[in-house]
Order: C-alpha cells, then structure tokens, then sequence
C-alpha cells in the first residue's frame, strides 16, 4: 500500500495489477503507462508487464496500516476484470471486511461482473466498503444500472476521463460523484458544458461533487471549477477520522480567489 497523488483518496492498495482494454477511457490509460515504465526499469512487480498479475503477498497489507486509511483498491487494475477467478476476488474482499477501520474504494469499469458477483456473494457490501463504476460518455450509462443492483453505503460514479456529455444523468441512490477530465501527454479535451450538467444534477440530488480537475498534460490540473476548488464527500466519512495531508471533511469548497478561507460544513 503506498500513499497517492490521487486526490480523493489516501492511499492505493493493489493485490492485482495488469488490465486490458474495455472502453473508449483505455486509449490513454496511465495504468498500463505506469507499468510499462516501471517494467522497463526492471521493478520486479512489474516484471510482466501490465498482464494481469495477481500479489498474494500484498493481500494483507491493510491488516497491517493501524492509521485508518481511504484506500483505492487496485488503481493498477480493475478488481472485476475477467480474467481474475472469484477466489482471488473473496480473498481481497475477506481482508476488506477484516480492515474495517478503513474506508475500501472499489471502482470498476465491469459493473456487470461486480453485479454477478455481488449477487451471488455480496447482495449487502460491508458498510466501509464502498462501490463505485466509471462513466466517460453517456454510451456507458448502464454501469451505473449494475451499480445500483446491490447494496452499499456508498455507490458513486467517476465521471473520469468525461469525454461527452453523459446525459440523461439519473442519480437515484447515488452517494458520491467524481468528476475529471483525461491528464497525460496525449489527453483529449473536457467541455466545461459537460461538467455543468453533472454539477447541477448534483446540486438537485443534494448529492456530494468532487472536482478532480479539467484535462491536461499533467494530474493536478487546473483543479478550480466555478472559482472554487470542490470536494465534497458522502456522509458517511466521518468528520475527523481520515486524514490526507490535512483532515477529510464531509465537505471542503475553497474558493480559488481567497485560498486561506475555506468553507466547511459538518
């Protein structure tokens, strides 16, 4: 488990590594990247590549960070992936409910293998296991039908890299909204249009925004929207009890033009 650039969470924790191609997101995947470079620099993790590798020996890592964390499950991968058999997915999923002092972040771009499986052993998601899939145009709207199959106390979507529009934006039963545009070398564009309509959804839905940042050439870029920087977060985080290079609030908009005043609110 290491600690991340990645703004919505605390740390990555990746049992598995290695993906392949699902969707019109994976043209310019930093994964696959990520583990090119790595692989070339002979890091033995990454010995094949981004071939699907399973990491028995990080299974238990969690167990062993007492700091309570918010934990990206598999950032390298995609915990739904075909290739992995169900065991291997218990096997992560028994260390998740053991871990229960950190907050798991599930994220899947096979929402309809996450809905099979949790139909089959998970119809109820531990509570500090949260479930989310990602949607980059409205072509993918249907993950977020498998995402609302199961029970969870979070499901959220990230709308990240937002390629299109993605309307009709249905948000029923949805805790937690993401939103970013693509970062790297050759990102493709991200409309302010097509955040606006996320946003204002979400302010009718009453449902948290988090900004990640519009596209560019690096992460962390241009991260205020609307003169503010958004990250809101699902009620169910506890005030107070994470922290990432400063405390996790429920909710933290800080308006761009004054950055030493920030609004928070319980």
């Amino acid at each position: 488990m290491r600690r991340t650039r990645i703004e919505w969470t605390n740390a990555t924790w990746n049992p598995v590594t290695g993906c392949t191609p699902i969707s019109l997101a994976c043209k310019n995947c930093y994964a696959r990247r990520f583990a090119d470079k790595a692989q070339k620099l002979g890091v033995l993790k990454y010995q094949h590549g981004f071939k699907i590798t399973v990491h028995p020996e990080l299974f238990d890592w969690p167990l062993k960070i007492r700091k309570p964390q918010m934990i990206f499950v598999n950032s390298m991968s995609d915990l739904f992936h075909e290739q992995l058999p169900d065991d291997v997915i218990l096997k992560i999923f028994d260390v998740m409910e053991k871990a229960d002092w950190h907050i798991f972040q599930v994220l899947t771009k096979r929402s309809a293998r996450m809905a099979e499986f949790s139909a089959k052993y998970y119809p109820k998601w531990p509570d500090h296991v949260w479930a989310g899939v990602s949607v980059e145009t409205s072509q993918y709207n249907y993950r977020i039908d498998h995402l609302r199959s199961f029970e969870a106390s979070v499901h959220f979507i990230s709308y990240e890299p937002l390629l299109d529009s993605v309307k009709p934006i249905n948000l029923q039963d949805i805790e937690w909204v993401i939103v970013g545009g693509e970062t790297g070398p050759n990102y493709r564009p991200m409309r302010e249009e097509w955040v606006d309509e996320i946003f204002e959804e979400c302010q009718k839905a009453n449902v948290p925004f988090f900004f990640k940042q519009y596209a560019g050439p690096r992460q962390g870029w241009k991260r205020d929207y609307r003169g503010q920087i958004w990250e809101q977060y699902p009620a169910q985080l506890t005030l107070s009890s994470l922290d990432h290079g400063g405390t996790r609030s429920r909710e933290r908009i800080r308006p761009t033009q004054n950055p030493k005043t920030n609004s928070r609110s319980s």
